[in-house]
């Protein structure tokens, strides 16, 4: 399995938003995209896709964007879900397509390794990854040479 930049660069430019969330301002597409090189009409796009859902919403126009609801609220697995192709085969959602799948060991091994996949990004929050980035960067910080 390889995720696609779509859901790479989306989580990325969540997390902008969610480290801003306590700040109330909304943070501009432009911005994000300049921080994290990604390219804007990639971001828009992806945002457009975020904004259907409820995850982010428009501060109007030209204003930015903001988080809907708060970090702890928003599960990695809503991101994924409309960023990436989640079905690992398409026998797992429709099975008339294989005559075999009915009675295929392997479709149930693929069943049993899609849901743990989305129960384990159900799991994680927003705010969990945030919480993680925090800390990566506090022990980058602690492990800084300092030269005068």
């Amino acid at each position: 399995m390889k995720v696609s930049t779509k859901a790479r660069y989306g989580l990325r430019a969540i997390m902008e938003l969610g480290a801003n969330y306590s700040k109330k301002r909304p943070l501009l597409l432009k911005e994000i995209a300049k921080r994290q090189e990604i390219s804007l009409k990639y971001l828009d796009h992806i945002f457009s896709l975020l904004k259907k859902i409820g995850i982010v919403k428009s501060a109007g126009k030209g204003k930015g964007y903001i988080l809907s609801k708060a970090p702890s609220q928003i599960k990695v697995w809503e991101i994924i879900e409309v960023l990436e192709e989640t079905t690992l085969l398409d026998c797992l959602t429709t099975p008339n397509l294989c005559k075999k799948a009915q009675f295929c060991a392997a479709r149930s091994l693929w069943r049993n390794l899609a849901n743990s996949l989305r129960r384990s990004l159900e799991n994680i929050s927003l705010e969990d990854l945030l919480r993680e980035q925090e800390d990566i960067l506090k022990r980058e910080n602690k492990n800084a040479m300092y030269y005068i």
